[in-house]
């Protein structure tokens, strides 16, 4: 029986942590200031394989999410290393512990929105034959990719075409949608004073019909450092998200929020070279020193 007791005492000793607990030592180890360690692909696999839910087939290669890219970044995890570990299940959900995407849910509330935001559109075809593009749903994220906005909005114009394969809204969304007025007001109030980080972002403040500074705007489709990816032209997101990031997005019907993680992500993996190049565009002078150059001093009569 000592023996047995013995036994019970040190498997629970070498027992694994379980996900709650395991996050909840990383968030201490953030507040005291301790570096918080990574898991290796193998304790991924193991911890997988001991919980009795890692399938008996072969792993199916596949890339992750921008949402899990996202939040395995934020807890010092391996994207790539959760997407093989836990195979297509990471695809299109979100990981344990994080929030599920609220959609048309207005403005998130007890979110931080910090200094930095990322914002995606869509859009529907408006004027028939002339095939005008205007706002149908707008997203926005904060730097960690939580959501902070996203909503529906109800064209002023009759829809001639829904573009329902790409932007992923439909007639169904128009009953609870918002109207363009109070879209753009909610828009107005979060992008004020802060960074924002886009796409082609040009066509999404002008589908809002909102101006922004160009001080205060990322655009990874200007970036200089992704035109390799597409022979000096413009790159499109998908294929950014895909060549720099690894991860897959638009396979189908676009989601806005999630195209706005991606292109978070982005600005967060080049951060420092971003800086760079808008600091080389727009170049800041050094406290306390002026542009305005000096009036002369009068002489005085003799």
């Amino acid at each position: 029986m000592k023996k047995e007791s013995e036994a019970n005492s040190e498997r629970k000793r070498k027992a694994i942590p379980s996900e709650r607990q395991q996050n909840t030592i990383a968030k201490r180890r953030r507040l005291d200031g301790e570096p918080v360690k990574g898991h290796s692909i193998a304790e991924i696999r193991k911890r997988k394989k001991m919980s009795g839910s890692m399938s008996s087939t072969e792993p199916i290669e596949e890339a992750p999410s921008a949402s899990l890219a996202l939040w395995a970044e934020d807890n010092d995890i391996s994207a790539k290393d959760l997407a093989e570990a836990y195979g297509k299940s990471v695809k299109d959900t979100t990981v344990q512990g994080a929030s599920a995407d609220k959609i048309n849910a207005g403005l998130s509330e007890d979110v931080e929105i910090g200094k930095y935001v990322g914002i995606d559109c869509e859009m529907v075809g408006v004027g028939g034959e002339e095939d005008r593009s205007v706002l149908a749903r707008v997203s926005i994220v904060n730097f960690h990719g939580t959501q902070v906005y996203d909503s529906f909005v109800r064209p002023k114009e009759f829809v001639t075409d829904w573009r329902t394969h790409v932007s992923g809204v439909s007639s169904k969304h128009m009953a609870t949608a918002r109207e363009f007025e109070d879209v753009q007001k909610d828009v107005a109030d979060i992008l004020k004073d802060r960074i924002i980080i886009g796409h082609a972002i040009k066509n999404d403040l002008e589908a809002v019909m909102l101006g922004h500074p160009k001080k205060d705007i990322r655009d990874t489709s200007r970036f200089s450092g992704f035109r390799k990816y597409s022979a000096g032209r413009t790159p499109s997101l998908k294929k950014l998200a895909k060549e720099v990031l690894g991860i897959d997005i638009q396979g189908g019907e676009h989601s806005s929020i999630e195209d706005a993680r991606a292109t978070m992500l982005l600005f967060r993996r080049h951060k420092s070279a971003f800086d760079t190049e808008h600091a080389q565009k727009y170049p800041t002078f050094a406290a306390g020193s002026s542009t305005k150059s000096k009036p002369k001093k009068k002489k005085g009569k003799r």
